[in-house]
């Protein structure tokens, strides 16, 4: 479990996570690692590396898009938001070079979905979401085969982890004493309308019934101290439900834990498949 180039889009709490995780389970440091970051935050960048200084033997820094290519990753995983999947995304699959994604949620726009699509075809590789902060997904995938009737999922959230949203506008977040359900629709419109946050949403739609057909509610709770994922499920194979609780990270409330152990559970496949 050596060897491996690897690029990492994002310098964030998931990535800070990523690296410390990964770090502690590949039995040797990567040949390369490249954290391509904007412009202005390669320094922050760096200090995030510097913590793990035996994850690789070589680092490559960098907001160009062109000179992260050139240094010729395996693959790459990207944990950086809707507009770093956008920027980077094509240009990477063209280019063959296979990418995790974290912010499923980008995957709501059409358009982007199509530019993913079409470049991973010039390009040769695959464009490959993980499950993040859930599971079943192939019990999930199974009832598709089968026929879905209905998909719901609902994210509960302590306020804080709403601050910076569309949230903001519709319920005073500082304030409120009782669970308030700030969104009821559908998993597109949640997903672009809540970048951030709902992931899950997008992620369910997709292994699912797509995103028109997957309701989803979004709830802030000062009872919550917690991200609480509930899913339910009715299809002609199989009813079921599932509630996860993830344990928020310590340096992004809107973020569970399970993202970045779920991201570093791809790329030790990736790293470690013949």
């Amino acid at each position: 479990m050596s060897g491996g180039r690897l690029l990492a889009i994002g310098y964030g709490a998931i990535v800070k996570q990523t690296f410390a995780t990964l770090a502690d389970n590949i039995a040797a440091p990567l040949e390369l690692l490249i954290l391509y970051c904007k412009p202005g935050a390669e320094a922050r960048a760096r200090e995030i590396v510097a913590e793990r200084p035996s994850l690789a033997r070589e680092l490559l820094i960098t907001s160009d898009i062109v000179q992260a290519i050139a240094g010729k990753p395996a693959f790459a995983f990207e944990a950086a938001g809707h507009d770093a999947l956008r920027t980077a995304g094509p240009k990477l699959l063209e280019n063959g070079i296979d990418l995790l994604v974290s912010s499923v949620g980008a995957l709501a726009h059409e358009m982007l979905r199509k530019q993913l699509d079409e470049a991973a075809a010039r390009g040769g590789s695959c464009c490959d979401f993980i499950p993040g902060a859930i599971g079943g997904l192939d019990i999930l995938a199974a009832a598709k085969l089968a026929g879905i009737e209905s998909v719901t999922y609902t994210g509960r959230k302590p306020p804080k982890a709403w601050k910076g949203t569309r949230a903001e506008t519709l319920v005073d977040l500082a304030t409120i004493s009782s669970e308030y359900i700030f969104f009821d629709g559908d998993a597109g419109t949640a997903a672009r309308d809540y970048p951030q946050n709902a992931n899950v949403a997008a992620t369910l739609a997709l292994a699912g019934v797509g995103f028109d057909r997957t309701q989803v509610r979004l709830i802030a709770d000062p009872a919550a101290s917690r991200n609480v994922h509930e899913i339910s499920v009715r299809s002609a194979c199989a009813d079921f439900t599932m509630k996860i609780e993830g344990r928020v990270s310590p340096d992004n409330p809107k973020t569970s834990l399970t993202v970045a152990y779920s991201m570093v559970s791809a790329i030790l496949r990736r790293l470690s498949a013949p």
